[in-house]
């Protein structure tokens, strides 16, 4: 029986390394950039397994929950950790940065989280990495959820260690993710003697036996179906113009906000401010009393396919989220989560306005 996944050609290493430029086009960085075989979290551990240890002295900003697995990963390593914790309503300032450089001024290693998909904000990179640099420290962010929705520019920034994956606003697969890694990256690793080697984990197998052997030879056999999703997702962001995806997603962010505003029945942004809040995904402030799983639960019972859930974990009870990214970056896509919301809410006996709503949202997209 054929299919088309099956009976693949092997995937050359030629063709591995061409879809590694293509992400490092991407990012418009002169950085190696290494595509692992795993969902992003096994660069994200790798990168801080591979430039932490006991002597490391670390500045881990929590915006959402990857920042608190982030620490904890740190201090695993045997880092001091400083946590710098903002409110998830809110993103981090670099005067923020700043201030716990002068509290710390030891720190030489810094994590922060791009963008937090689970609770809708986003961070001031640039602003935030021209600190970074003034102090030396090492910069290490996870742009797995902002890539393809905002700028992320590791050259310009001066990210050391910038981990993106394709599953959300790239409209890609889950099951590969890359990193791009600068020259300073590469040396903490070379002198960290805890640093992972002959490892699934280790970025210095990849630096070692594929990058410097000029990329000739793989590690191990890749995730083939994955490699050729990722290579697809990218060619589909060079046809389209990756300006025009993120304004898609700009769009989607204030069409979502604007007309969640206007529905009423108590339904309010959960980022206060619309500049802290990330173009990848919009979360609401269920209303007061109101469960906001079975707010969801209701909406969904309309149309399963709409890109709404219910909070993580403790905020499963309060918030809701408008996951507009990737193929959901529409117009289509906000005003169905808008209208399925507002019968949800009618359903509660709670006011909403789909008309207002409606229009605030195109008002919004075309603005």
């Amino acid at each position: 029986m054929t299919h088309p996944f099956l009976d693949l050609a092997p995937l050359s290493a030629g063709r591995f390394a061409a879809i590694e430029d293509r992400v490092a086009r991407l990012l418009g960085t002169e950085q190696d950039v290494v595509i692992m075989q795993g969902e992003a979290l096994l660069p994200l551990e790798g990168a801080i397994r591979a430039t932490a240890g006991p002597g490391t002295v670390a500045l881990n900003v929590i915006t959402g929950p990857y920042g608190q697995t982030f620490g904890n990963w740190l201090r695993d390593c045997g880092a001091t950790v400083h946590d710098l914790a903002v409110p998830f309503h809110t993103a981090v300032t670099a005067d923020r940065i700043r201030e716990a450089f002068a509290e710390h001024p030891e720190t030489d290693f810094v994590s922060l989280v791009h963008a937090e998909a689970a609770t809708g904000n986003t961070n001031p990179v640039a602003e935030i990495g021209a600190v970074v640099r003034e102090h030396g420290a090492l910069f290490y962010l996870d742009a797995v959820a902002s890539v393809g929705a905002e700028p992320v520019l590791p050259d310009a920034w001066g990210v050391d260690l910038c981990v993106i994956g394709a599953q959300k606003a790239m409209g890609g697969p889950a099951g590969v993710s890359a990193v791009s890694v600068s020259e300073r990256a590469w040396a903490r690793m070379a002198a960290n003697p805890r640093a992972p080697r002959r490892s699934y984990l280790s970025l210095l197998d990849w630096k070692e036996r594929w990058i410097d052997g000029g990329r000739k030879a793989l590690l191990h056999a890749p995730a083939q179906l994955e490699m050729l999703a990722l290579e697809a997702c990218v060619e589909r962001i060079e046809a389209e113009g990756l300006q025009t995806v993120m304004a898609r997603h700009a769009s989607a962010a204030a069409a979502t906000r604007a007309g969640a505003l206007a529905l009423g029945g108590g339904l309010e942004p959960y980022v206060y401010e619309a500049g802290d809040a990330a173009p990848v995904a919009t979360t609401l402030r269920a209303p007061a009393g109101v469960d906001a799983s079975e707010l969801v639960a209701g909406a969904l019972a309309s149309d399963p396919a709409l890109p709404l859930a219910a909070g993580g974990g403790a905020l499963a009870k309060e918030m809701i989220r408008v996951n507009h990214y990737g193929p959901d970056a529409t117009a289509g896509a906000v005003q169905g989560c808008l209208a399925a919301l507002g019968a949800a809410l009618a359903a509660k006996g709670l006011p909403a306005d789909l008309v207002a709503a409606r229009r605030a949202a195109d008002d919004a997209w075309r603005g």
